[in-house]
């Protein structure tokens, strides 16, 4: 198993935990992303630096991931390909993506762009919180261990 991380605007909390737990159950994390990385050095983290341009990224992503890998984006069109795909799909504020909610996540995106671009709504999610950065990180413990058993 992989994970496999959206790591354009994946935010610094979130990747440093993302870090910590590949070095500590030595699991692969790949870092994807069409800028320069810093990360720590280890073994079991790389990163993938591709070109600019729409869903470049992505494309990456969804090419290498395998059945029960984990994919670590807030692109929900990303994640609905993952899951297609037999993985797993967890955005940083510990929300998983299943194969039950997706239909909904992809139904309510499209309908809040088309309230954005009428003007009805404005601005985006709120920035991420601590309570954030804990749900993610109870999340992703809870997926490692039912996943990889340790």
């Amino acid at each position: 198993m992989k994970i496999y991380a959206d790591a354009d605007a994946l935010p610094t909390p979130i990747k440093d935990i993302l870090c910590r737990a590949a070095m500590r159950r030595g699991i692969a994390l790949v870092l994807v992303a069409n800028k320069a990385l810093r990360f720590p050095e280890s073994p079991h983290i790389t990163a993938v630096r591709v070109g600019q341009g729409f869903d470049v990224v992505d494309g990456v992503i969804v090419e290498r991931v395998a059945p029960g890998d984990l994919v670590i984006t807030a692109d929900i069109p990303l994640a609905a390909q993952v899951v297609e795909k037999d993985a797993h799909a967890l955005n940083p504020r510990g929300e998983r993506y299943t194969r039950d909610n997706i239909l909904g996540k992809l139904a309510m995106r499209g309908l809040l762009s088309e309230l954005r671009d009428s003007g009805v709504v404005t601005g985006g999610p709120p920035p991420l919180s601590n309570r954030d950065r804990e749900a993610f990180a109870n999340q992703l413990d809870q997926f490692l261990r039912q996943y990889t058993g340790n």
